[in-house]
């Protein structure tokens, strides 16, 4: 079986190539880790320290893991975590996020390579968030003497259907793995269905509740919003992790608004470093005033110092703001630097959750309805049913279908803000509500390493 997934992952690599090297010269994907993604040449470990290795495909996984990574450095600090990505903006954030650390991009699911990993970071436990099930990376965990888990465990009702399709290859991945951690009972009895062992599958709530900031005044808001100059008086609406064209539904709406409500201050956020110049094209063309995130404090009226992260030169020339941000006139804010969304959503007093009027699937609501905002998104949020369904039942957030709805939803919280305020204050209660997951996990994974502990060292270097 594992030769014939690396026959198929080959012709899948061979089929994908064009898109690859198209990815590669005009967005900048793919172009570092081939050592590591191919052949598992990852960092190796040589200390002889219990070791988990977490996996974490993207930004949003690898956000995921930062209050876990606490509870372990509490309890255990004597245990190793080494922290591996599958995207060029998760290994960003990963390495700005985990400074210190051993992280590296996870091998392709190809037998040499994820052997070849195995081999070098010699890990205790595979810990994979979410629905990272890459079945010659769980095979060779296992081959090596390493117990695996997945955490906050989520199996969407589509995923669940494509699954089913192969359920033969899943139920035996599914009944390799030691742990699986899930984030309610109907993604238990999905991957139950699918042939999971029922000793195996345990309900611990989703970990995102955890991670997210309640407290408005934390010193990361409080410096980004005295680097924007933000007023006490000002009205934040922070449109976050959008995708195309949620940027321009965005402006509009400001745009709107602005003349009528001169204290509305606009934050935008895309989702893809990739789009950050895109934006401010976008930007540029509409005539408002505003400014890049990467300029704040940079004291000059010149633009142009592109992505944060990437370093990329604008060739944009539009109207300018020098730094500060806060000027009398109506405004925009441009942050182009990844892993700054969760700090800049303490500032919203009316937040809309991108990647949701699109086809994308949403992205996470939590951190905004944490920090109390009036919350809305749009109508597709297939990856996060469970969130939005808690939120709705509460009337903790508002669904709109398009920019007129979104109009309307921020007008209203302009013009009666004691309403707004209710319902972001139902919001925030919902996940201090939730809190505990990150715990409960936790000590779900201290049976694996306590097992390896009783089966001897298999670690030598």
């Amino acid at each position: 079986m594992p030769y014939l997934l690396n026959i198929f992952y080959l012709l899948l690599l061979l089929a994908a190539s064009p898109w690859l090297v198209w990815s590669a010269i005009r967005m900048g994907k793919y172009r570092e880790g081939y050592a590591e993604k191919l052949l598992g040449l990852v960092p190796r470990r040589t200390s002889n320290k219990k070791c988990i290795w977490l996996h974490a495909v993207s930004v949003g996984e690898v956000n995921l893991l930062a209050p876990l990574l606490r509870v372990l450095e509490k309890d255990r600090p004597d245990w190793e975590c080494a922290i591996s990505t599958t995207t060029k903006s998760g290994m960003a954030l990963a390495k700005k996020k985990y400074a210190g650390r051993t992280v590296f991009y996870c091998p392709l699911d190809f037998t040499w390579a994820v052997n070849a990993a195995m081999r070098r970071v010699r890990p205790d436990v595979l810990v994979l968030a979410e629905l990272e099930l890459w079945p010659n990376l769980v095979w060779a965990a296992r081959r090596h003497g390493a117990r695996t888990a997945v955490i906050n465990g989520r199996l969407s009702q589509r995923s669940f259907e494509g699954y089913r399709r192969i359920r033969p290859l899943v139920a035996r991945l599914l009944q390799s793995i030691d742990r699986i951690a899930v984030q309610d009972e109907t993604y238990r009895e999905r991957f139950l269905a699918l042939g999971a062992r029922p000793e195996s599958v345990q309900v611990t709530g989703s970990m995102k509740y955890d991670g997210a900031q309640t407290d408005r005044d934390n010193p990361a808001t409080r410096r980004l919003a005295a680097l924007a100059g933000l007023a006490a008086d000002d009205v934040v609406f922070l449109a976050g992790s959008t995708q195309e064209p949620e940027e321009s539904v965005a402006l509009w709406v400001f745009q709107q608004l602005s003349r009528d409500w001169p204290q509305l201050r606009l934050i935008i956020v895309p989702r893809h470093p990739e789009r950050f110049d895109s934006v401010a094209r976008m930007l540029d063309a509409s005539g408002v005033a505003w400014q890049r995130r990467t300029l704040l404090g940079a004291g000059s009226r010149e633009q142009g110092a592109g992505s944060g992260e990437q370093g990329a030169e604008s060739k944009s020339r539009g109207p300018l703001l020098s730094a500060p941000f806060s000027l009398a006139t109506p405004h925009v804010l441009l942050v182009d630097v990844v892993g700054e969304l969760g700090a800049w959503w303490g500032t919203a007093r009316v937040a809309f959750v991108g990647g949701s009027l699109g086809n994308r699937g949403g992205q996470n609501m939590i951190e905004p309805a944490a920090y109390g905002a009036a919350v809305s998104f749009g109508p597709n949020t297939r990856n996060f049913r469970d969130m939005v369904a808690a939120l709705m039942q509460h009337d903790a957030a508002v669904v709109v279908a398009d920019g007129e709805q979104l109009l309307a939803f921020v007008g209203n919280c302009l013009t009666n803000p004691a309403e707004a305020a209710a319902r972001g204050q139902r919001a925030a209660s919902l996940v201090r509500q939730q809190l505990g997951a990150n715990e409960r996990t936790f000590q779900l994974l201290l049976p694996l390493v306590a097992s390896q502990e009783a089966d001897g060292d298999h670690r030598a270097a």
